[in-house]
């Protein structure tokens, strides 16, 4: 499976817009930076598109039909990253000294930490040369960076995206350094080390989709620099960063954070395990319903997995951990695939596939009791509201795993099948019922050659 590489851009001859490293944006004065508007609908704005698009857009912002269910999912909560927030940024900063808007606040507070970032940073070997030799790289780059957004970024000035990208870029790599560290035994006086809710907040914040940076331009300003620090490339202080260390697909190239998640959980899946079937998945039972039916259901280990496999009546579904991170997470994986993988949604298939299982939270109680589902936050009932939101918005155009849920749907409405799951929930539900239900065939199998027994010395009398 191909996911990740990043294309090479086009040379001159094969199109006569290729994208060079000059300023190829240039800002009409018109244009009102903090609004966003402009006086001549043919000036550059935020939110418009970028057509035609180059094979390197990879970040996009989240279409609204996905953004309505559960806006918050997709929002940064305290730093802003790339050029799709760019105009957050100018809004906290007009919004500067307004404590009512704890948001902006916050937004406010990370910029200035940003620039805090970047101080320590330049008092690292070289100190302030390596600044501005990324500068140099961003610059070169510029263009490449702006061709891996959807949303045209041509009313970002060339100095304020060098700028911007700079300070985003280092805020990362500042902050992962920061965090390999051991933990400190007392207060470092950097307020994202010594508050772990901080530090976790911001984690949250970097796989959102709309919060990208392309890793390509990351790889290139830190390996340097990285390797000098930790011994190690930054591909590898982002992936034990991200704790996925060993993880099938760890070691393979992605284009940003959101990519690097769903990468390690597609990855689980070999190569032809099963066709696409490019019809939707009608039909599917509950997992309570299919119980009843004489399916088996059994946890498979690994909690990254997607792969869902059926044999001989058992059906092995990965852990799934229900929490507000694990939420977050798939939904921002779901929108990625839906703007860049929508024929190799995997992961979206998946928790389709897992909406069809619960209904209510009688399936969430079976799939408890299986250790398939692990509820971190809520209770049953909140976790089955939280998985059937999850596929809202999202275009069913086919499914990996339509030919499982034809081979289960056939299992069910087997008779043998049933009777026997009827016979193992009525009388073999427990060791004691189990038990029960042995002695008194036992009894009665005494019973009836007792009764026979008699039947046969009348005969002989």
């Amino acid at each position: 499976m191909d996911f990740s590489t990043p294309p090479i851009l086009r040379q001159a001859s094969d199109s006569s817009d290729k994208i060079t490293s000059a300023d190829p944006y240039p800002m009409d004065p018109l244009l009102d930076l903090e609004s966003g508007t402009n006086h001549e609908l043919s000036k550059p704005v935020p939110g418009v598109w970028r057509v035609p698009t180059t094979d390197l857009c990879c970040i996009y912002r989240v279409p609204n039909c996905l953004r309505r269910v559960s806006p918050e999912a997709y929002t940064p909560q305290l730093v802003l990253i790339g050029p799709l927030h760019y105009s957050l940024k100018l809004q906290a900063l007009k919004s500067r000294g307004d404590i009512t808007n704890a948001r902006l606040m916050d937004y406010l507070n990370m910029e200035e930490h940003k620039k805090f970032y970047i101080a320590e940073f330049a008092k690292r070997p070289e100190g302030k040369n390596i600044i501005d030799g990324f500068k140099r790289v961003i610059k070169e780059d510029e263009a490449v960076i702006r061709a891996s957004y959807l949303e045209s970024t041509a009313w970002i000035k060339s100095p304020k995206f060098v700028e911007m990208i700079l300070h985003d870029s280092v805020f990362i790599l500042e902050f992962m350094l920061r965090r390999s560290v051991e933990a400190a035994t007392e207060k470092t006086g950097d307020p994202l080390i010594d508050k772990p809710c901080l530090a976790q907040e911001i984690n949250r914040d970097l796989i959102l989709l709309e919060n990208q940076i392309p890793f390509f331009i990351l790889e290139k300003l830190f390996d340097p620099t990285v390797s000098k620090l930790r011994k190690k490339t930054f591909h590898q202080l982002t992936i034990k960063h991200f704790e996925f260390q060993d993880e099938k697909g760890s070691d393979a190239k992605f284009r940003h954070f959101t990519d690097l998640l769903r990468l390690v959980r597609v990855e689980t899946v070999p190569d032809h395990a099963f066709e696409r079937c490019y019809e939707p998945m009608y039909q599917m039972y509950s997992a309570d319903k299919l119980d009843g039916g004489g399916i088996k259901f059994e946890a498979v280990e690994n909690p990254l997995s997607v792969l869902v496999t059926f044999e001989k009546g058992v059906l092995k579904i990965p852990k799934f951990l229900a929490d507000d991170d694990a939420e977050i997470t798939i939904r921002n994986i779901m929108a990625l695939e839906q703007c860049h993988y929508p024929f190799n949604s995997h992961v979206s298939d998946y928790i389709m596939f897992l909406d069809f299982l619960i209904d209510t939270k009688k399936d969430v109680s079976l799939l408890v009791e299986k250790g398939i589902i692990t509820i971190g936050l809520g209770n049953h009932g909140s976790v089955a509201k939280i998985v059937n939101k999850l596929c809202l918005g999202v275009l069913d155009n086919g499914s990996f795993y339509t030919d499982i849920a034809t081979k289960v749907i056939k299992h069910y409405g087997n008779s043998c099948n049933k009777s026997r799951s009827i016979l193992r929930r009525v009388y073999f539900s427990n060791l004691w019922r189990g038990t029960a239900t042995l002695v008194a065939a036992f009894l009665l199998l005494l019973s009836l050659i007792q009764a026979v027994t008699s039947i046969i010395d009348v005969i002989k009398e």
